[in-house]
């Protein structure tokens, strides 16, 4: 293991340090209320299959990196979709039909949330609509109208089917359950989001008052940043130094606190993490991680596969851990930053940091996993 985390794979693209940087609750709050979360926290615990995802402790990693704890919160046992999503879209679902009693809902989806929304509009006996890209996988595709959805496959890339979305739901009247806002738009984003705060609830129930000093946060629109951020403000005493991972090909919120404005992408390649490949901050994320975010940092895809196999063989903790494409990139920022002196001093990494991780995804997409997963496997073996 240590030899190929060694490899100049393991780097970081991109950073950009937020001179805005002001952590307020009442900031957080104002854009997420308290009392959503409570409300969505309590909604989900009482879902007959909810149980906490675990909370996995990467010992070996952390012995190697000389860090005090890693851990690494494993969203690939979430219900039956195996991604952190499945709080998020499902609560919305919920909630949009209480108010409503919408008969058919609809979202733009790269798989994960799609699922989430399909399954929670399964649960209910209404109609869905997803509109996915051309570069969502049919794996992902199948998985959902396995649960019931009507899945619609648009050219281009997630921008596009998020366009197509809007207006073929504009016309027919659907619901639209978006995990990134707009003008306009801003309520059921607030739902999605309270949703996934109950993962910071779950760690804390853990480790108690333990306390985590930073927090690597996958952000694609910048959705679960945010909300992990608002949980943390609810369940936690202190409030680490907070740190959003992105794709180098689609840096939006990184741009966005460089340019200290919601900052829109050209995304001209397509990154492997799909889920996080997006050219647009969330306007209601943005308003949380205008402030909150302490750096915003970009990571190329080269580490992934890599990293997928080292998990999978317990090079960094004595579980198996399967990660999809797109729960590794806070272990591959982790590593890259205390490889490199000057960004692990700024960040303040050292033997006494308590390092918070989000495995936001496990084996959602069979072919791409294996795919990774043997590339993976061969490097290291080069590599040795």
């Amino acid at each position: 293991m240590h030899k190929i985390l060694e490899n100049k794979i393991y780097s970081i693209s991109n950073i950009v340090y937020n001179e805005k940087h002001l952590l307020d609750k009442d900031n957080i709050f104002q854009n997420l209320e308290e009392k959503l979360i409570t409300e969505a926290v309590t909604t989900i615990e009482n879902w007959e299959t909810y149980k906490p995802t675990p909370l996995i402790e990467l010992d070996k990693l952390s012995s190697y990196l000389n860090i005090n704890k890693i851990y690494y919160k494993d969203e690939g046992f979430r219900f039956d979709l195996k991604s952190f999503k499945a709080l998020g879209g499902a609560f919305a679902v919920n909630k949009i039909f209480k108010e409503t009693k919408a008969k058919t809902v609809s979202t733009a989806t790269a798989g994960n949330h799609g699922r989430s929304v399909a399954w929670g509009a399964q649960r209910l006996g209404i109609k869905c609509k997803i509109f996915i890209s051309e570069f969502v996988s049919e794996d992902r595709a199948e998985a959902m109208r396995n649960l019931g959805a009507d899945v619609i496959r648009v050219k281009g890339n997630y921008d596009a089917s998020l366009k197509e979305c809007i207006n073929q739901s504009k016309k027919n009247q659907w619901e639209i359950v978006q995990d990134v806002s707009w003008e306009g738009y801003k309520i059921v984003p607030r739902y999605i989001m309270a949703g996934y705060t109950i993962m910071i609830k779950e760690i804390f129930d853990k480790i108690k008052n333990e306390k985590i000093s930073h927090v690597f946060l996958q952000a694609g629109v910048g959705g679960m940043a945010a909300a992990a951020i608002a949980g943390f403000a609810k369940y936690s005493n202190n409030l680490p130094c907070f740190i959003t991972v992105e794709p180098e090909d689609a840096e939006c919120v990184l741009q966005s606190i460089k340019n200290k404005k919601p900052t829109s992408i050209n995304i001209q390649k397509e990154s492997i993490m799909g889920g996080m490949s997006c050219g647009d901050v969330s306007s209601l994320a943005w308003e949380i991680l205008k402030h909150s975010t302490n750096y915003s940092i970009s990571i190329s895809d080269e580490a992934i596969a890599t990293t997928v196999a080292l998990l999978k063989q317990k090079e960094f903790s004595n579980d198996e851990i399967i990660a999809g494409e797109c729960g590794v990139p806070g272990v591959i920022s982790l590593i890259s930053a205390i490889k490199d002196k000057n960004i692990c001093e700024k960040f303040k990494l050292n033997f006494q940091s308590n390092v918070l991780l989000i495995g936001c995804e496990g084996l959602t997409d069979f072919k791409m996993y294996n795919k990774l997963l043997k590339e993976g496997q061969e490097i290291i073996k080069n590599e040795r």
